[in-house]
């Protein structure tokens, strides 16, 4: 049978609101058919009875950094980089992938802001010669807390593979960071400060959030409207800092901190995206709101593998396991169907007719799913 029409037979097909029974046939790079029962041809891929779910869609990580500096003040070359990364996300059942990285990071001399371009022009490389195993976007995160973060983002708004792009304010005092013996314990671990140079970097961080935030937001969220991305929010944590989002047409709520912030952003229409890592490892590692909070609210609405890829599945069955949880393809759906229309990507994140078929087949061994197979635009990438 031709590469381009294969016939996948007893699987489990998760669906939009139900698991069936069935197969699903393939032909240039789409779902040709979903059949409710198994087909006997010779050439057909026997699922075992495993479950094929839509390829997961990963809107928020950084996870590339780590193969473009795998050691503090080692740099790897790009293409080895950015080819390693995306083996990663093809073994983590993730098809589609919007890389996030960082402008105006607060640490200037960071690899974040070194390597910025490097990854950029990486990430086009191998999607456009055909080398990555699986559709990569790119993904902007802009701190408008820094001076030369909109001059940043001009240079970058117009690429073809940008799609979604988040505003952040990481100054201390508020948002993520409104307790500022934390901010203080964290910046001292990460940069070693000592007393007086974090006093000297809080002042400075809070001035720069007063002078440029308000102004950066609002002019980065228009020049996104005027070319169609998708926008973002950041570790909102009020209903104020909701409505604020909501005047700049904001789509997905990144990680708000509370669940009066997350409450406040499904009611109003905007995805809800908590961590996959919060899941898997019970709660925040910075104190804020579990996502299993939000599940048993109802309110989330996606789910981010941030800085762990394989925490992507792992945490859709255990939201599917949970007291409280949401069903399995509900849990799916907030790692595929609804990370898909958040950034209008209407031809995948679902399994259907006429669709890509981004496909994961997953074993599931005592309650743990185990990657198989997975097919981006039907190719078999792992």
């Amino acid at each position: 049978m031709s590469t381009h029409n294969q016939i996948l037979t007893n699987a489990r097909l998760v669906l939009d609101n139900e698991v069936v029974h069935g197969s699903l046939v393939l032909k240039d790079g789409l779902i040709d058919a979903v059949e409710r029962r198994s087909i006997t041809l010779p050439g057909t891929i026997d699922c075992e009875g495993d479950l094929l779910m839509p390829g997961l869609i990963e809107l928020h990580t950084d996870n590339m950094e780590k193969y473009f500096q795998p050691r503090p003040r080692v740099s790897w070359p790009s293409r080895s980089a950015a080819l390693a990364h995306d083996a990663q996300m093809a073994a983590s059942g993730i098809t589609t992938v919007f890389d996030a990285v960082s402008i105006g990071d607060v640490d200037d001399q960071g690899m974040r802001q070194n390597a910025l371009h490097q990854m950029v022009e990486a990430l086009a490389e191998i999607n456009r010669s055909g080398m990555a195993r699986v559709d990569h976007r790119l993904h902007l995160r802009c701190e408008v807390c820094h001076p030369d973060t909109l001059a940043r983002f001009q240079s970058l708004a117009d690429l073809p593979e940008l799609g979604l792009v988040s505003l952040m304010d990481h100054s201390p005092g508020q948002r993520q960071f409104v307790s500022l013996d934390a901010y203080r314990v964290y910046y001292k671990g990460k940069h070693g400060f000592d007393d007086a140079s974090l006093d000297a970097f809080i002042e400075r961080q809070q001035d720069f959030s007063a002078q440029y935030s308000s102004a950066y937001r609002q002019a980065i969220s228009q020049a996104c409207h005027a070319r169609g991305l998708a926008l973002a929010s950041h570790d909102d944590a009020t209903v104020e800092h909701v409505a604020e989002s909501l005047e700049y047409g904001t789509k997905v709520a990144e990680f708000p901190t509370t669940l009066a912030a997350a409450t406040a952003s499904h009611r109003h229409g905007m995805a809800v995206m908590m961590g996959a890592p919060n899941v898997v490892r019970g709660g925040s590692h910075s104190g804020n709101i579990a996502a299993s909070e939000l599940v048993r609210h109802g309110v989330l609405d996606i789910l981010s593998s941030d800085y762990y890829p394989a925490a992507l599945l792992d945490a859709v069955f255990q939201v599917a396991a949970m007291e409280g949880g949401y069903d399995l393809p509900r849990a799916v759906a907030c790692a595929a169907r609804h990370p898909a229309e958040a950034v209008g990507l209407h031809d995948r994140g679902r399994i259907g007719e006429g669709l890509r078929a981004d496909l994961i087949r997953v074993r599931e061994i005592e309650g743990y799913p185990l990657v198989q197979r997975v097919w981006c635009a039907g190719k078999q990438v792992h």
